[in-house]
């Protein structure tokens, strides 16, 4: 089964919440999306609440969800040092990556994301409010996220 891993800002600001439950909506599409608390803090309080609040099986929980996923999506427009790490650990793991992020006047995002782009295993790709399914079709294809999901190198 294709799955995918959905990223977006939790501690670092909830204020893209709605918008991140609507990303996920679409994701569903193309497979199961293993992070769907991301999105509501309905689910992410009762996550929170069955690994009791551990940061350590909150950071084990995630990183077992990376390393099973197929791909990685990642809304990148509210900074976010979780989001950041789970990237660097996806481009570890060899996953294909999608960020999203949605240009503002007074924000600019990472030289360090932005310039990962290599337009094969890692896109970024600027979108307005709500990304279309057309752009996640695109991308999918251009990332051929239906293949089968390298193995870890050693």
């Amino acid at each position: 089964m294709f799955t995918i891993y959905f990223c977006g800002s939790i501690r670092g600001g909830r204020q893209d919440a709605d918008l991140y439950q609507r990303i996920i909506k679409k994701l569903k599409k193309y497979g199961k999306v293993l992070t769907e608390f991301v999105g509501s803090d309905e689910l992410m309080g009762e996550l929170d609440a069955t690994l009791d609040n551990d940061e350590v099986k909150i950071h084990n929980n995630d990183i077992g969800w990376l390393s099973t996923s197929s791909a990685v999506v990642a809304e990148v427009t509210q900074p976010s040092l979780g989001v950041g790490y789970e990237l660097g650990r996806a481009v570890a793991m060899d996953k294909k990556v999608l960020c999203l992020y949605r240009p503002q006047p007074d924000k600019l995002l990472s030289a360090m994301i932005r310039g990962a782009n290599n337009d094969k295993n890692f896109l970024c790709r600027d979108y307005e409010e709500n990304p279309s399914l057309i752009l996640f079709s695109r991308t999918f294809s251009k990332l051929s996220l239906e293949s089968t999901p390298k193995p870890l190198r050693k």
